[in-house]
């Protein structure tokens, strides 16, 4: 740590919100301990894996909604969008070099790991990493969990306290430290700050998710509204859409689990001391709320919050190899059954398969960058079914979730993919055929049990219907 360095410099990266923002709090503490001003550095990469123009107009969405946060805010905002790959090389350097101090995020998943250790190794001062993902921190946990019942076992003992422990809603408010007026204009020659009047996408409108803090709040407001009394009716209902949207913004850090949980605990004036301290891994019951919410915060907190845990522990999290033996025993056993279809990948991206259902789901990840949860399992389900191997399945349900998803690359996706194949769960029965003893899932038994009529209408106008519009997207690999 330098003293007297220029200022204290947070490089945000995963927590992309002005508050609710463990890591900022940080920041705002060294910035007020050395009294030196604060500037907020949020970049974003041209050339990172799956990047794609909707992703990027998202993540520019929420620089311009952090620029009106910060407009008044005793601190130095510096948003950089990178033109071309390579652009940014040098510039967290040269920020740093300048810096008495650096503090950004962690985050346990995709390429932030690596780019944090990298640079890091390089930085001439101080760089302290700081966790905001999820209520319970992420070495809170002695260990890789591998079902829900046994994270849920150990949130029911050890959450409680971690309760209390919540970031400040506007760690900004009340900064006391010097203001930088500007970045030195050397820096700023040659990485000028992004432009966010205009937006860089302008022309894509696949999707009307916009992102950024207030969009984020405006979703929750509106679930809490209109969804959550009956979010455990609804929320397997395609064609209903009953469920809260926010992955998101939970992803790319707009909104934090924090912020979110407060505002349940708010609704149902609820505190911590109403937890009820048990260990049996029951789903509801425990945290003292009404059905509807203890419903939802299982979905949010327990299994977001165990795809964290495996990812922290474990550095093949997206491996076929990471799956429990007896998953990876059974399907190894079966792969060389007879499938009645075989689909290329190509065939999978563009929807073109026999099944209405599946070309649905295909469909709304195409013009939406999301999937309906539900929908989502059975997509995983029917790759395994079509294609010459798990492994390739694997591969398949990767790629194309996280090259359409807006909620890609992130450890719930790599729970949800991976449990299409057996990781959190259990061994079933009767062993099928190409499945073996991982659980099965079909349209027909979907179409049975839901009501996909309007879903259908809606995403699956024909069944080689294929999006038109899919090419805007520029995907970049």
């Amino acid at each position: 740590m330098r003293a007297d360095g220029d200022y204290v410099l947070y490089w945000m990266i995963a927590a992309r919100r002005t508050g609710w923002n463990f890591a900022l709090d940080r920041a705002v503490e060294w910035s007020e301990r050395l009294r030196r001003p604060l500037v907020i550095f949020e970049a974003l990469r041209w050339d990172f894996p799956w990047h794609s123009r909707r992703m990027r107009r998202f993540v520019a969405d929420g620089m311009t909604a952090n620029a009106k946060s910060l407009r008044r805010a005793n601190a130095l905002y510096y948003p950089y969008l990178e033109q071309a790959a390579g652009d940014g090389k040098g510039l967290l350097a040269a920020l740093a070099s300048r810096a008495s101090v650096v503090v950004t995020d962690e985050f346990p998943c995709s390429f932030l790991p690596r780019m944090v250790a990298a640079a890091g190794s390089k930085s001439p001062v101080l760089m302290e990493q700081v966790d905001s993902n999820g209520l319970l921190p992420l070495r809170a946990a002695p260990k890789e969990f591998p079902t829900a019942f046994s994270f849920r076992r150990f949130l029911q003992k050890q959450l409680p306290e971690h309760l209390l422990n919540v970031p400040s809603a506007d760690p900004l408010a009340k900064l006391k430290a010097p203001r930088l007026k500007a970045l030195p204009t050397a820096i700023l020659r040659r990485w000028p700050m992004a432009s966010l009047d205009a937006s860089p996408t302008a022309g894509l409108n696949q999707s009307n998710l916009r992102g950024g803090s207030a969009a984020a709040r405006k979703r929750l407001i509106g679930f809490l509204l209109d969804k959550l009394s009956s979010y455990p009716e609804r929320r397997n209902e395609p064609s209903d859409d009953g469920t809260s949207g926010l992955s998101p913004y939970l992803h790319f850090g707009h909104i934090s689990a924090h912020e979110l949980f407060a505002a349940l605990a708010r609704k149902e004036r609820w505190a911590p001391e109403k937890v009820a301290v048990r260990s049996n891994g029951s789903g509801t019951g425990w945290w003292g709320m009404s059905r509807a919410v203890e419903a939802f915060v299982d979905q949010f907190v327990t299994w977001r919050e165990l795809g964290f845990n495996s990812c922290h522990w474990r550095k093949d999290y997206d491996r076929y190899e990471s799956l429990p033996d007896w998953a990876r025993k059974t399907l190894k056993e079966h792969e060389g059954d007879r499938r009645t279809s075989l689909y290329s990948f190509e065939e999978l991206d563009r929807a073109q398969t026999h099944d209405a259902l599946w070309n649905a789901g295909q469909n709304q990840l195409l013009t939406e960058g999301r999937m309906h949860n539900y929908v989502r399992m059975l997509w995983g389900k029917k790759i395994l079914e079509w294609t010459r191997s798990p492994r390739e399945a694997l591969a398949a349900m990767i790629e194309l979730n996280n090259r359409y998803a807006l909620d890609g690359r992130d450890p719930n996706s790599y729970s949800g993919i991976f449990w299409c194949l057996g990781r959190y769960d259990r061994a079933w029965g009767p062993e099928r055929p190409i499945f073996g003893k991982v659980r099965y899932m079909s349209s027909a038994n979907t179409g049975r049990k839901l009501d996909v009529k309007a879903y259908l209408r809606k995403y699956a106008p024909g069944k080689r219907y294929t999006c038109p519009n899919v090419a805007a997207l520029e995907f970049v690999r």
